[in-house]
């Protein structure tokens, strides 16, 4: 029984990577890299196992493609501050954790990159509809049909699957390619 469930398992996921939508994931790396030539910021944010992505991303971005650079990105992860995000959900409400946030530190021509899942996280949504307002660009990785966040961003990329986990399993493969791709074309320089 183990066994047949790690190659269904492994199977759906190869058949979900062929999938993988390449114009998106094209133009969310031409985002970062717009990003980084101009001096942006990117913000990332994500709950549960998507908040867990986005830190791990905001980190091979912020170490893995820009250690032993004078230059380097400026990558924030809004979901890593703990502190801010109870204040927030203690006094205002949890949907406003991100936003709130932004609403620090973003600037027009910003990068702000929702992870949901499902696509219909109300914090993530909030905070992209402000950063589309505040004129950032907006990158979406969502899962499933992708959602209402799908809808809202700029750039969406839908893991076309109804199975969380894999969803999750693919946005990490996807924001690990991205790493690579901007590492090399900054080796390319």
């Amino acid at each position: 029984m183990i066994r047949r469930f790690v190659s269904d398992y492994i199977s759906e996921l190869k058949e979900v990577l062929e999938r993988v939508p390449v114009e998106g994931f094209e133009q969310m790396v031409e985002l970062i890299m717009d990003a980084y030539e101009d001096g942006r910021s990117i913000f990332i944010m994500g709950n549960g196992g998507s908040g867990s992505t986005a830190s791990h991303f905001a980190c091979d971005i912020n170490k893995g493609a820009s250690f032993g650079r004078e230059k380097r990105f400026r990558v924030i992860c809004l979901n890593d501050n703990v502190p801010t995000m109870l204040a927030y959900s203690n006094d205002l409400s949890y949907e406003d954790v991100f936003a709130e946030q932004l609403k620090n530190f973003l600037a027009p021509g910003d990068v702000v990159i929702g992870i949901s899942g499902s696509g219909n996280s109300e914090n993530v949504l909030r905070a992209v509809g402000y950063a589309r307002d505040k004129g950032a660009r907006t990158i979406g990785l969502v899962g499933f049909d992708g959602g209402r966040l799908a809808r809202l961003v700029d750039v969406p990329i839908v893991v076309d699957v109804n199975d969380m986990q894999k969803v999750e399993d693919i946005h990490l493969v996807i924001t690990h390619m991205v790493m690579q791709v901007v590492c090399k074309r900054l080796c390319g320089r």
